[in-house]
């Protein structure tokens, strides 16, 4: 059969098990686009690491019988007809080992097997270039980008009754074709769910699938974190306590990002009067967080100041609206620029910030957080590096560079950000604590789209198809508080069941 044409590139909780897996990541590196598969490698790497140990590497690098030392192999196809090893083709026909093929180059898999079509029961006919705006799995309906995403999906010549269709395509005409499925050990990803991702999206199909590979019998969990964002030192407390009395009252543990120093260097929210004000110097806020910490709430470092200097990163230079530990611009129509480290950056400067966090919490009376958050979930490969070395846990999502696979230079210009359902130890080598459903925006704040209770609710419910994943939001300290009502409603009301994340 000929290869189809090239696509447009683009309860109580219990115990969770200790991770024990071992997975091979294989991935592309040919063409103009061969850097793409490095990128899509890193979040692989940092998904199955909620498994266990990893080893991620060029596909063009894999040698006879390797696939055999690992409980599982993960192929990523990004670019089309990468040469694929023949070793590693007979060796993915021959093994019982569990095998995720994502995408492209699965017809060189078939063509390696005369008899692929009666082993495996399913032989693909070419990508389908529909609008498809939702995947059905596990009586969810998933997410996807059908607006940006046109870069196909594979349809099926056959698919026998031998075959399991794990998920569903569904076209705008309401008619459907196998998003993916299963045959015996192989697994297979009609496109690649790295691409495109946004809250309740069809990457949670693949984030849930890593489990049949890897823990299968794992039990079902439904648990969630909320945590508060942007505390600081200009913080009502009036407003802080009603919070901490309402989750109190639910039975709903929670966390807040406490930034310790409040600056607005140029006044721009002070009617051009410049306004700094350190925690030590806000009693009655240091009240409310030892007030917040007694009712269950667990302090965490969001950072120095939140902002960068007198420098506009990208807005106004004030806390809680600048990026602290990157550079970031915003163009014309309101989108941003992530230009690199900020100047200055390096390791040292990084563990400076906290220094001075720290001492500001120790004036103010608290002990240094022992969870971290980057301001606005944003960071140089130094700096995460840097935080690694004093901070055993992130709680956030996160940005990752070309070059941390492969060993070689960083580029800052090819990155991605991800966010995940269950914690990981990424890349960094840091335990991330997850966020995968963003955060209550009910006002317009610069290019943030507005997201409101119903939003959080419906990618939660999205989300129930990861059998042990974790629910979790975070809400603005200052919103109206019958937001964050309805939204610990509404995921009680789903099944979850609120964690610390100190039991992560």
């Amino acid at each position: 059969m000929a290869k189809p044409p090239a696509p447009t590139p683009t309860p109580t909780p219990t115990p969770t098990p200790t991770p024990t897996a071992n997975t091979l990541i294989l991935y592309d590196t040919t063409g103009e686009w061969g850097w793409l598969g490095e990128m899509y490698a890193i979040m692989v790497a940092n998904l199955v690491s909620h498994f266990g140990s990893r080893t991620a590497q060029p596909v063009a690098s894999y040698s006879a019988g390797q696939l055999n030392s690992y409980t599982a192999v993960i192929y990523i196809g990004s670019t089309y007809d990468e040469p694929l090893p023949p070793a590693f083709l007979t060796d993915v026909l021959a093994s019982t080992k569990p095998v995720i093929w994502i995408y492209d180059n699965i017809w060189q898999l078939t063509a390696a097997s005369a008899t692929f079509a009666t082993t495996y029961g399913w032989q693909w006919s070419g990508f389908d270039f529909s609008t498809v705006a939702r995947v059905d799995y596990k009586s969810q309906q998933l997410k996807r980008d059908g607006v940006n995403n046109q870069g196909g999906i594979m349809n099926y010549a056959t698919v026998g009754s031998g075959v399991t269709v794990l998920a569903n395509a569904v076209r705008s005409d309401g008619t459907s074709f196998p998003w993916a499925l299963r045959s015996g050990n192989l697994t297979y990803l009609g496109e690649n769910p790295l691409e495109y991702i946004s809250e309740g999206d069809r990457y949670l199909i693949f984030c849930d699938l890593l489990f049949d590979a890897l823990a299968p019998t794992t039990p079902v969990q439904r648990r969630a974190l909320v945590r508060l964002e942007d505390v600081n030192p200009t913080a009502d407390p009036a407003q802080l306590r009603a919070i901490a009395d309402y989750l109190s009252a639910q039975k709903v543990p929670f966390s807040f990002g406490m930034v310790p120093v409040y600056t607005d260097p140029s006044g721009a929210l002070n009617n051009g009067v410049p306004e700094t004000v350190l925690l030590r110097n806000a009693p009655s806020v240091i009240s409310a967080l030892k007030y917040m910490q007694s009712k269950g709430g667990v302090m965490i470092d969001h950072g120095y100041t939140h902002q960068f200097g007198s420098l506009l990163n990208p807005y106004n230079g004030v806390t809680g609206d600048d990026f602290e530990f990157y550079r970031v611009t915003e163009n014309a129509d309101h989108s941003l620029t992530y230009q690199g480290p900020v100047p200055g950056d390096s390791t040292l400067w990084a563990t400076n910030r906290v220094a001075s966090a720290t001492a500001e919490f120790a004036a103010a009376g608290f002990t240094r957080p022992t969870i971290f958050e980057f301001p606005h979930y944003a960071a140089s490969p130094v700096d995460y590096q840097a935080i690694g070395t004093l901070y055993t846990t992130r709680y956030e999502r996160a940005l990752y560079f070309r070059g941390l696979l492969s060993g070689g230079p960083i580029d800052t210009t090819r990155l991605v950000g991800q966010y995940f359902p269950y914690a990981v130890r990424d890349v960094y080598g840091t335990k991330v604590l997850p966020e995968c459903l963003g955060s209550i925006e009910p006002d317009v704040f610069f290019n943030f789209p507005l997201r409101f209770p119903a939003d959080i609710i419906a990618d939660a419910q999205r989300a129930l198809v990861v059998r042990d994943g974790i629910a979790s939001f975070f809400n603005y300290w200052g919103n109206n508080l019958n937001y964050l009502k309805q939204t610990i409603t509404g995921l009680k009301g789903l099944g979850y069941t609120f964690v610390s994340p100190t039991t992560l």
